[in-house]
């Protein structure tokens, strides 16, 4: 086991590294950020000694240097346009896109789990192809589409709960409705087809035999074991929901990294985007080698493979 964790983390840090320096070479590939920082008007000289003074004279190889120094002391150095440490702009924001991530991520998978046992304890079919009906409806639409019209029915018509800002548990409602609705559709798929897997193997019907009831056996028997593979998914799936967050949090004014990193995009803040790829492939990696240990820890075949 201590060297299956010391292998995954080994892992987990190279990808940080890989992330970061690809993140670095496309951001200078999109331009300098010169012209967009500075006022209408100035001229080409002026945002050439701007440019300059952010270091974009030098060479490029020169500039990654310089950027590996900074990543070496834990900083990815200040945001162009504010002047201050581009990681503090994002710390403050890191909370409500973790709370907003990590809440619909439980509630689509905890929902998803609970109804496909009952499908299987029940042998419900009607309820299994009607949701999953309805789940493939769901993840026909955008995110940001299914949200603005999650706003307009229960805040703008109905009025029953915000759909700007912070202010409450109520207001994690729709966001949270936005996003658990296209998981629960994903993981009741999975589930589903990996409790199909188990139901014909030979320790099941073994179970059967020695007469221990349906509900027990999904339960006891079939759910741990099916659960392995859906873990897997569900650690890159996580990973990838703190990133898309960045849209729904756009449409509901969630005071999150959304609105932070997508400013600093589309005024080239590089520091900005930088730090906020910083912290998504730190949770990405972090969430995966959690889910590595505990895969490891229910299948001891996972540590050799």
């Amino acid at each position: 086991m201590p060297r299956y964790v010391a292998r995954k983390l080994a892992q987990a840090i190279i990808t940080v590294f890989a992330v970061m320096t690809i993140g670095f070479f496309l951001g200078r590939l999109s331009g300098k950020p010169g012209a967009l920082i500075l006022p209408e008007g100035a001229t080409q000289t002026e945002i050439d000694a701007f440019n300059a003074t952010l270091g974009f004279d030098q060479p490029l190889i020169v500039q990654y240097g310089d950027f590996l120094a900074g990543l070496f002391q834990g900083t990815v150095g200040d945001s162009y346009r504010q002047k201050v440490p581009a990681l503090d702009l994002l710390i403050d924001r890191v909370p409500a896109t973790f709370q907003l991530a990590i809440t619909s991520f439980v509630v689509g998978l905890g929902a998803a789990l609970i109804v496909a046992l009952v499908i299987f304890i029940t042998r419900w079919n009607w309820l299994r192809l009607s949701l999953l009906w309805l789940g493939s409806l769901r993840q026909a639409v955008p995110d940001f589409l299914f949200g603005v019209v999650l706003a307009l029915v229960f805040s703008v018509v109905l009025g029953l709960l915000p759909s700007l800002g912070n202010q409450g548990p109520e207001s994690l409602v729709l966001p949270v409705a936005c996003l658990a609705t296209a998981q629960f559709a994903l993981y009741l798929r999975l589930i589903g087809s990996a409790l199909g897997e188990q139901q014909g193997l030979d320790y099941v019907r073994a179970s059967y035999a020695r007469g221990q009831g349906h509900p027990m056996v999904v339960i006891r028997q079939m759910t741990p074991n099916a659960l392995v593979p859906v873990l897997t998914i569900a650690g890159l799936n996580l990973g990838g929901l703190l990133g898309g967050t960045v849209i729904v949090e756009a449409v509901f004014a969630w005071p999150g990294m959304g609105q932070v990193l997508l400013q600093a995009v589309n005024g080239r803040d590089f520091p900005v985007v930088l730090g906020g790829l910083a912290v998504v492939a730190v949770f990405f990696v972090a969430v995966n080698f959690l889910v590595d240990l505990i895969t490891a820890s229910i299948d001891p075949r996972v540590r050799l493979s």
